[in-house]
């Protein structure tokens, strides 16, 4: 192994992509050095000083040593001569000038940007435990860069109430079987649970629109399909208890979506899914599209709520979009990818996409690049306006593209609750809030700051329910006390 390791950057926003690139350089040697771009070099200025920026750095546990600097890397690496200089996987077909002065003494060049599947808030150094669920200190941060004040959130709120919404995708019904866990089976290596009660609530797209409406929307209109079964009985009996305008149709070919989870204490031990995913028929596409048409002249915002189980395909997709761009209606969509595969870049020329950090690998077919670039390349797909990239208990990576996608700017907002009982519903309620937000005239770091509060507040308890209004007031209060 060799000693020495040097990384040089901006580091601009601290956000994962940086942390596990450090953390990896750190595997690839016994110390790892950290220069700094003093704010003097950057071609593009920082919201963050330099002071703060190397603070940052220096946070961490994988990092020997950190400082600024005003020199080029090819300038750094010739007075420090380091056995190695690690660079991400983007800069593996760019000219890399330090190469030469490597080479001179046998100095080596490595590119990678470690693994995505581990999770970097474990490399940074804790100064002080947190003593309670909300941790506000990284978004008070955030709304100081961004100039975000309470009241411009306030009168956010109060815009709400004269939005008008449409969210279409698969309404899924979640059971939660809540029990103790006795053991280890004597015959088998299965755990045996002991079950004491089960809990029923609408998810999927259901939930999406049960949190637009409960956060403060005029009216919302919910357009899916069920199958002919129980839990299409038990969403027909209790959709009105979101207080939506549904618009259900029926397609026998398939069940309406049920997963159920067993529980023990704060943990899933299992999940069971029955669903399926074929394609909805053309003439329930054409149903479907003609229910949004009648609606479209009554709407500001358009939600596709994609679980991948059939009811969104492409040629519905596109129409939809179509229709909302003509009436200059905001459309935003997230599609998800979890025991499904989705493909968040199918959404194109969407106001907000949300999709997790291995949803966009898996629509890119990208597992090397870090956070910057898949966004990056996500942006230059898919032409959205705005990309938020999910991280659960990291928080969110915001990336803003400009309209030819040449420049971007970017930034992250950890997780803002740091004990999240159940975790499963924080995306659909982030997508509800921040899409709610946009359309009432938010900017786009406002509405990325009330996302990540509403989602907070979402996982504090077992079981996706609308989040109520005065639930994020008061959270939003707090994070400006």
């Amino acid at each position: 192994m060799k000693n020495t390791v040097l990384v040089q950057g901006n580091f601009d926003v601290l956000h994962p992509g940086h942390i596990r690139l450090l953390n990896f350089a750190k595997e690839c040697g016994k110390e790892l050095i950290v220069a700094v771009n003093s704010d003097k070099s950057m071609t593009v200025k920082s919201r963050v000083s330099e002071r703060h920026r190397l603070e940052m750095v220096q946070s961490l546990e994988c990092v020997s040593n950190a400082f600024l600097t005003d020199s080029t890397p090819t300038e750094v690496v010739r007075k420090y001569k380091p056995d190695l200089v690690v660079k991400g996987k983007e800069f593996e077909d760019r000219p890399n000038d330090e190469l030469d002065v490597l080479s001179q003494y046998g100095g080596k060049l490595i590119f990678g940007s470690g693994e995505f599947e581990s999770n970097a808030e474990q490399f940074i150094k804790k100064n002080r435990p947190i003593d309670r669920s909300f941790d506000y200190s990284e978004a008070i941060s955030y709304a100081q860069r961004h100039d975000i004040q309470l009241q411009e959130i306030e009168d956010c709120l109060n815009r709400v109430k004269q939005v008008k919404a449409l969210v279409i995708g698969e309404v899924i019904v979640d059971e939660y079987v809540q029990g103790t866990a006795v053991g280890l089976s004597q015959e088998d290596p299965t755990i045996v649970m002991t079950p004491s009660k089960k809990e029923t609530f609408l998810g999927g797209a259901a939930i999406t629109a049960g949190h637009i409406k409960a956060i403060g929307a005029q009216t919302v209109h919910l357009i899916s399909v069920l199958g002919n079964d129980d839990a299409a009985s038990y969403t027909q009996t209790h959709i009105r208890d979101y207080q939506l305008e549904p618009h259900f149709f029926t397609d026998e070919s398939r069940p309406t979506p049920l997963k159920t989870r067993y529980r023990a204490s704060s943990k899933t031990l299992l999940r069971v899914n029955q669903v399926r995913q074929h394609k909805i028929s053309k003439s329930l596409q054409q149903d479907i599209f003609s229910t949004v048409e009648s609606l479209i002249h009554d709407l500001d915002l358009v939600v596709f709520s994609d679980f991948n189980y059939g009811v969104l395909p492409q040629k519905l997709v596109d129409q939809i979009t179509q229709l909302c761009q003509q009436q200059q209606i905001k459309v935003v969509a997230d599609s998800q990818t979890s025991s499904q595969v989705g493909d968040i870049s199918r959404y194109r020329n969407m106001d907000l996409i949300t999709p997790t950090e291995k949803e966009v690998r898996v629509a890119l077919n990208n597992p090397d690049d870090g956070l910057v670039i898949l966004a990056k390349k996500l942006s230059e797909k898919s032409n959205p306006k705005n990309v938020v990239i999910t991280l659960a208990e990291e928080g969110i990576f915001i990336h803003k593209p400009s309209d030819n996608c040449q420049q971007w700017e970017n930034d992250r907002l950890p997780a803002v609750n740091k004990n999240a009982v159940d975790p499963a519903g924080a995306g659909d309620c982030f997508l509800a809030a921040s899409a709610l937000a946009l359309t009432a005239g938010a900017t786009s770091w406002q509405a990325c700051y009330l996302g990540s509060i509403a989602s907070a507040c979402q996982v504090g308890s077992v079981g996706n329910t609308p989040l109520e209004l005065t639930t994020l007031k008061k959270a939003v209060m707090d994070s400006f006390s």
